[in-house]
């Protein structure tokens, strides 16, 4: 085989592989390749081996069908109070129609970008500042049916918006910040103050259990005193009289005579007056009548014969 032989045939080699190389396309997973044949849009490659014919079609761009998820950089929002707070939104976004998604816009990131700002700033210009910091899941909800109409006509479907940060201005945060530690401070005080209520309502209703614990106990003790003491005063009572019985029947059985009674009476009179009470000692009138008694018995009887 001569040089030029030689060379035909490695040309034609590299040209059979390079038509092989070019006729074969492997799509990876979850990406789909747009096919133009001769300038037109010609079909969609889905993942896998595809075939394609060399120098007439070209594969214009691979689409990523996965879930994408783009961070927007802080945008200026005017609320309807006139206060420009600055927001930071997510999207969550899938391309569902590859064909749409390369031929109906041209970038469908900055149109997707722009279109949650233009979208955005209509939905919080209707609302005040404190409603815009307290209703966000409002606003993700109004997002998300925006742009999920206005995306679809581009392929792509709108999963979720989130809002990642609401920044106001310094001096409202300043202030808000006041307020805040302002209800704090109230709470606060309002909570102490209820404490000390309770506390002072507990220790009074404490007190007055106690007092009336302490009167019942004090009465229950005074009736018992003296039920004692009433106790006490008849075995007393009882005993006297016993001792009375006694001694009326110990006089009744020895029959006294009169000079003893008389003496037991003088006997008796010194302890009547031991009292400290007794100031004045009465001496009663039948005195006489006792002291005569009683000299009878040191005086000697007299004989018959005088």
């Amino acid at each position: 085989m001569s040089v030029e032989q030689l060379v035909v045939v490695l040309v034609v080699v590299l040209a059979v592989i390079f038509g092989v190389v070019r006729t074969v396309r492997i799509i990876p997973q979850a990406t789909a390749a747009i096919v133009e044949r001769l300038g037109r849009y010609h079909r969609t490659l889905r993942p896998g081996l595809n075939l394609v014919v060399p120098f007439i079609d070209r594969i214009k761009d691979l689409i990523d069908l996965r879930e994408q998820v783009v961070s927007f950089p802080p945008q200026p929002v005017i609320t309807s109070d006139n206060l420009v707070v600055s927001i930071d939104t997510v999207i969550y976004f899938q391309v569902t129609n590859p064909r749409a998604a390369t031929y109906e816009i041209a970038n469908f990131l900055v149109g997707v970008e722009q279109l949650t700002v233009t979208t955005l700033r209509n939905v919080v210009g209707g609302m005040d500042l404190e409603r815009t910091l307290t209703s966000r899941e409002d606003i993700n909800t109004a997002l998300r049916g925006v742009l999920d109409e206005a995306t679809g006509k581009w392929g792509i479907r709108v999963n979720r918006v989130e809002l990642k940060a609401i920044d106001p201005p310094a001096s409202i945060q300043d202030s808000m910040e006041k307020q805040m530690r302002a209800d704090r401070d109230k709470r606060a005080a309002v909570l102490t103050a209820e404490g000390q209520r309770q506390a002072a309502i507990l220790q009074a209703e404490g007190e007055k259990q106690a007092s009336v614990l302490r009167a019942r106990g004090e009465a229950e003790a005074a009736v018992l005193r003296a039920q004692a003491e009433a106790e006490a005063q008849a075995m007393r009572a009882k005993g006297q009289a016993d001792a009375i019985g006694m001694v009326f029947r110990a006089i009744h059985d020895g029959r006294p005579d009169q000079h003893l009674l008389a003496y037991q009476y003088l006997q008796t009179l010194p302890e009547i007056a031991k009292g400290e009470a007794n100031k004045i000692w009465i001496v009663p009138s039948e005195m006489g009548k006792v002291l005569e008694s009683l000299g009878g018995l040191f005086t000697p009887p007299k004989s018959p014969d005088t």
